[in-house]
C-alpha cells in the first residue's frame, strides 16, 4: 500500500498541518472528509462545525455539516443545517437527493419539501 492509499497516512499528514494552522481552511475541509470516509463521524463533524465558523457563508459547508449531522443520527439538525446550505445557495439537487450521507433524512417532510424547492429553483 502506497502512502496515497493509506488513510491513516493522509491524516496524519493534514493533522500536522492543521495542528500549525487550524484556520487553514483546505485542510479544515479535507481533514473532516478523510476523518468521515474512516469512519470516524464525531471527528468529521467537528471539522465541519469548525469549517462553518470559518466560512459561515458556504453553502457547501453548511451542507457538509448537515451530512455529518445525519451521519450522528442527528436529524433534526442536519435537516436545519441542510435548510441554511440551500438558502446560502448549494443547488446540487441531483446529489443531495441520492447522497448516502442522507439516507436518514428521506423519510422526513422538511426533507422532500427542501429537494421540492430545489427542483423548482
Amino acid at each position: 500500500m502506497t502512502r496515497k492509499e493509506d488513510p491513516e497516512w493522509e491524516i496524519g499528514f493534514f493533522e500536522s498541518i492543521y495542528k500549525r494552522d487550524p484556520r487553514y481552511e483546505d485542510v479544515v475541509a479535507i481533514l473532516g472528509g478523510l476523518y468521515t470516509k474512516a469512519g470516524r463521524i464525531a471527528d468529521g463533524l467537528k471539522m465541519d462545525r469548525r469549517m462553518v465558523k470559518l466560512c459561515p457563508e458556504d453553502a457547501t459547508a453548511h451542507y457538509n455539516l448537515a451530512c455529518s449531522l445525519a451521519l450522528s443520527d442527528r436529524h433534526r439538525d442536519a435537516i436545519k443545517t441542510l435548510r441554511q446550505a440551500v438558502e446560502l445557495g448549494y443547488a446540487d439537487y441531483d446529489w443531495m437527493e441520492n447522497d448516502p450521507d442522507l439516507v436518514g433524512l428521506r423519510t422526513y417532510p422538511e426533507y422532500q419539501d427542501l429537494l421540492e424547492t430545489m427542483k423548482t429553483r
